[in-house]
C-alpha cells in the first residue's frame, strides 16, 4: 500500500501544486504578451501570478486540510472536542 492510498480525499504532492502554478504563470505570459506585445511586461506579470497563484494554493491546503487532535484530548470524552 502506497502513502496515497486508504485516505478519504486525493492529495497531491507538492511538485504537482508549483506545476499547476507553472502552467497558469505561463497562460498569463501568453495572453499579456499577445495584449502588449512588450516581452518584459510578459514575463513579469507572469512571475507575479506564479507566486500570487502557489500563495493562494498554499492558504487553500491550509484552509481544508484537518488539523490531529492532540493524544491528550482523546482520551478525555469532557473535553468537547470529541
Amino acid at each position: 500500500m502506497t502513502d496515497r492510498e486508504g485516505k478519504n480525499f486525493t492529495t497531491l504532492r507538492p511538485g504537482e501544486y508549483v506545476f499547476m502554478a507553472g502552467l497558469m504563470a505561463i497562460f498569463a505570459t501568453l495572453v499579456v504578451l499577445m495584449v502588449t506585445r512588450d516581452p518584459l511586461t510578459a514575463v513579469l506579470a507572469g512571475a507575479g501570478i506564479f507566486v500570487i497563484v502557489v500563495i493562494a494554493i498554499a492558504m487553500l491546503l491550509l484552509a481544508v486540510i484537518p488539523n490531529n487532535t492532540p493524544e491528550g484530548e482523546k482520551k478525555k470524552p469532557e473535553t468537547g472536542n470529541d
